[in-house]
């Protein structure tokens, strides 16, 4: 990598300002449009259910993560790798494929209230705070166990082959290795766990909803879609952004590396205890996976037959936001693309590059569109630029996870090719198509893939700006479940799993396919 700053060409500096014009505007557009800062009491209690059913996520997330990844850690059985790659797939599957699952598990009609009624047992209830949190688990404990179970793997094999010949009990390694890694890992964990909650909405709008049970997010979308009241909905927005940017600068601050130094790169086979200890992991490996699994199935076994009563706006909203899909992906990994190799290069004014690649993470989807909303809604029926603002929205808030993807491939290119592109004239164009994509391919699929799955799952912008004939598979699948029609539901669930991973294989095959 160069030691100097490169000049800064105008199109990642226009790239940059564009963004921060997308992300700004709306925000000052929300500022603007607050009005009196006050409160209603029915706002603070939105505002003290959305810290409460955040923070009990986090907690619960991360309290049963621990227990599932140590058993991960410390034990090698068939199927671990396949459990694992499986821990990863609830950050694509959609919120509300995830609701439907559990409807199907624990609903009014489903599997476990089926038992109760058997037993003569009185029925239980899936709305309210315990559904969502009982949402935010079964989407985050995954998301959990991969980040404490990377902690543990990243303790170096040393260490637990000098704990061995030292002849230290599984308390003492307790001690010794594991609570040193989990006080630096937990309290970043949760922390990004409780950040995706304060944004929850498709969760909230299905399971909550109630007085009682009512986000800030969810408080915003009833003042623009029911109340039409846009200055309660900007001063809710205001409101949120302040939780998502205090929560963002806290999952920084507290960010912290596992310090047990380097070592000798080993794989680690770390020699789980026998005993009780034994029978402990199966059954925590054994637990989660269930949890996991069954809803899902459950989704897999009603949505099959769902599919033939599924109306025709299912197919129309299907093929709709796959192309909303398939354009924001490819947006979204040309502005990572552009950022990211200039930031590698060290380019004047690389800074404010990164900042803007990044802003994104502290707001959210529905803030964004309030604002929008604010701004276009003077000049034009909000309802003819539903899909465009979708687009938009997406791409935003895919960014910082596609750029962060790229940004260290890039940064090796820029390394190892740098000097020998400048000494031999290759720029432009040819510097793209030569040395920087070839090498790019694999993250640059990859990141296509998760923004892909990302925008076909979201139900944000788009429950504001739609109407009728406008909607996306994730809304009309809560269109569907709103009006109990749940067997037609499943099937548009079951779709909408199909597209995601779909179209997540497929950009992730093409960027391996064209590195090989």
């Amino acid at each position: 990598m160069a030691n100097r700053a490169r000049p800064l060409n105008l199109g990642p500096l226009a790239l940059a300002a564009v963004l921060l014009a997308l992300v700004a505007g709306p925000l000052v557009a929300v500022a603007a449009g607050a009005g009196r800062l006050v409160l209603a009491p029915q706002d603070w209690a939105a505002v003290r259910f959305t810290l409460l059913q955040a923070t009990l996520s986090a907690l619960i997330s991360v309290g049963l993560a621990v227990p599932v990844a140590r058993a991960l850690a410390r034990r090698r059985f068939a199927g671990r790798q396949a459990l694992i790659t499986l821990m990863g797939a609830p950050f694509l599957l959609p919120a509300m494929v995830a609701v439907l699952g559990l409807l199907a598990v624990f609903g009014r009609s489903g599997i476990l209230n089926d038992l109760l009624s058997g037993l003569g047992l009185p029925p239980v209830s899936i709305y309210g705070l315990y559904g969502v949190l009982l949402a935010h688990v079964f989407l985050n404990l995954p998301l959990a166990v991969r980040m404490i179970l990377q902690g543990w793997q990243a303790i170096p094999a040393e260490r637990f082959r000098l704990a061995a010949s030292l002849g230290f009990s599984p308390a003492q390694v307790a001690r010794h290795l594991e609570r040193p890694m989990l006080r630096a890992v937990l309290p970043g964990a949760g922390l990004v766990i409780f950040v995706i909650c304060l944004t929850s909405f498709a969760v909230v709008l299905t399971l909550g909803g109630g007085p009682a049970a009512t986000t800030v997010e969810l408080a915003i979308y009833q003042a623009v879609r029911f109340d039409f009241d846009l200055g309660r909905a900007a001063l809710l927005a205001l409101v949120q952004l302040g939780l998502c940017a205090v929560a963002a600068g806290l999952v920084f601050a507290l960010a912290r590396q596992v310090g047990f130094g380097a070592g000798l790169d080993r794989s680690i086979v770390i020699a789980g205890p026998g005993g009780w200890r034994r029978w402990a992991d199966g059954a925590a490996i054994a637990a989660a996976a269930l949890f996991l699994l069954v809803p899902l199935g459950a989704v897999v076994l009603r949505g099959v037959p769902g599919l033939a009563e599924a109306p025709d706006v299912v197919f129309s909203a299907a093929l709709r936001s796959v192309l909303v899909a398939i354009v924001s992906a490819a947006m979204t990994v040309a502005v990572a693309l552009m950022l990211a190799d200039a930031v590698a290069q060290r380019a004047r004014g690389f800074p404010f590059l990164e900042a803007a690649a990044v802003l994104p993470l502290a707001t959210s989807g529905l803030v964004l569109g309030t604002g929008l909303f604010l701004i276009v809604q003077p000049v034009i029926s909000p309802l003819a630029v539903a899909v465009p603002v979708t687009v938009l929205v997406n791409t935003a808030l895919a960014l910082p996870y596609v750029y962060r993807l790229v940004l260290p491939d890039a940064q090796t290119v820029a390394g190892d090719y740098g000097r020998l592109s400048d000494s031999l004239g290759v720029q432009g164009w040819a510097r793209w198509r030569w040395v920087v994509l070839p090498r790019l391919a694999r993250p640059v699929g990859f990141g296509a893939g998760v923004a892909a799955a990302l925008s076909m799952g979201d139900l944000g912008v788009i429950t504001l700006f739609a109407g009728g004939d406008q909607g996306t598979l994730p809304l009309v699948v809560q269109q569907l479940t709103g009006a109990y029609r749940m067997d037609a539901a499943a099937g548009a669930a079951l779709l909408l799993v199909g597209l995601s991973f779909g179209l997540f294989w497929l950009c992730d095959w093409g960027g391996r396919r064209a590195s090989a």
